[in-house]
């Protein structure tokens, strides 16, 4: 349960007024000390993320947040960080105490329905509530006692079944693309940016799905360890992946007859949608002197100086386009509502983020009308080699 991929995990948030039991139901449902329960209203500030193995749901990430109605400074800083876990979430809860379903409620479950986010009405303190929620407009809900641990089993299972019947199952990574018994070449270079003692996470998460498909996967760092493997193989292998960052350099060494892609395109269609994104990339060569260029990243980290977001792509794309290009960026949970200053967002792979966090911010992209791609599909456009990627993927597009 540890173990698994944060961007794998089911992600539940718990929304509602200060007070309303959000912090005790998190407890409940975890049966620990998650967080801290007091009768002092907004004791939860910042939200408190929780991994657990929610039965019969699987493991999830937990989101306790403030307090939908805090008040005075503090309290509006407390909102806003509310307001960005919900791009987050594919689940939320909103907790309704005793008083019921009030303008606050309303409030978010209007945003619930624009960001198109499943949800579930908990009419907690079920003990003091005399509240049905059978009377309540046509969404789910449950009567629940945090307090007392009332009916925690039944919202769990409920859970379930809202999930079961909004989230669509994830594409394949890449076994559709290849059969058993098949040879896969995988170039996946070790620079400063690799972890150190292990492979990045989409180099992993690859490498297990071609063996789950009962594939051979072959491993090498760069393109004249591949021409080492191909010399040795009986067979020229069925499918070779790359690092973006090699791709100009594999594409001259992979026959035109032997199918090549990146990581990064693979992710595009895993985590999130592949025709935006290729459509996306399209539209580099479209940038003009002074456009507005968002490099979005998933996670924080220490930049480097051959960072791919703040270093490489900036300077791959103004070499070959040259062109003022003007680049901004984000990273974590950050994600600009002002999208359309902008004339293109590249998105990193999202290996950090669960799929539905990644297609509602290609929507949102698409809403404000700006054309998005991510990383890897941009370094194949630049150096002319896109077409060559996305050919293993035609049928899909």
């Amino acid at each position: 349960m540890q173990t698994a991929p944060r961007g794998e995990r089911i992600n539940i948030g718990l929304f509602g007024r200060r007070n309303a039991g959000k912090s005790s139901l998190l407890n409940a449902m975890c049966n620990q000390q998650v967080s801290i329960v007091s009768d002092t209203p907004g004791t939860t500030t910042d939200a408190v993320s929780k991994i657990y193995e929610l039965i019969p749901v699987g493991p999830v990430t937990f989101f306790d947040t403030a307090g939908i109605d805090d008040t005075a400074e503090i309290g509006s800083l407390r909102i806003a960080a509310t307001k960005k876990i919900l791009n987050k979430v594919d689940i939320a809860l909103l907790v309704v105490d005793e008083t019921g379903i009030q303008t606050h409620e309303l409030d978010l479950i209007k945003k619930f329905d624009d960001l198109k986010i499943p949800f579930i009405v908990v009419f907690n303190k079920s003990d003091k509530n005399s509240l049905n929620p059978s009377e309540s407009p046509s969404f789910p809900s449950i009567r629940v006692s945090a307090l007392n641990h009332q009916n925690i089993d039944g919202l769990k299972t409920l859970i379930k079944n809202v999930l079961s019947k909004h989230l669509k199952p994830h594409p394949d990574l890449v076994r559709d693309l290849i059969k058993e018994n098949q040879t896969v070449v995988c170039i996946a270079p070790i620079d400063s940016s690799a972890p150190k003692g292990r492979l990045i996470l989409p180099q992993v998460q690859v490498i297990r799905d071609i063996l789950d498909a009962h594939a051979y996967a072959y491993v090498v760092q760069n393109h004249s360890d591949f021409l080492n493997i191909l010399e040795n193989l009986k067979n020229p292998p069925s499918l070779v992946i790359t690092d973006s960052q090699l791709i100009r350099q594999v594409d001259t060494v992979v026959p035109q007859s032997v199918p090549l892609t990146t990581f990064s395109t693979l992710f595009a269609r895993y985590k999130g949608d592949l025709k935006s994104f290729y459509d996306g990339a399209k539209q580099l060569q479209l940038l003009k002197d002074n456009d507005r260029v968002l490099i979005a990243e998933a996670c924080s980290h220490h930049v480097q100086d051959d960072d791919i977001a703040r270093k490489k792509i900036p300077a791959v794309i103004k070499k070959v386009l040259n062109k003022n290009i003007i680049f901004e960026w984000s990273a974590g949970t950050d994600f600009p509502e002002n999208l359309n200053q902008f004339k293109l967002v590249i998105h990193c792979g999202g290996c950090m983020l669960s799929r539905l966090e990644t297609l509602r911010r290609i929507h949102e992209c698409q809403r404000n009308h700006v054309p998005v791609t991510n990383f890897g599909m941009t370094l194949s456009a630049m150096q002319g080699v896109l077409d060559r990627v996305i050919k293993p993927f035609e049928m899909y597009l």
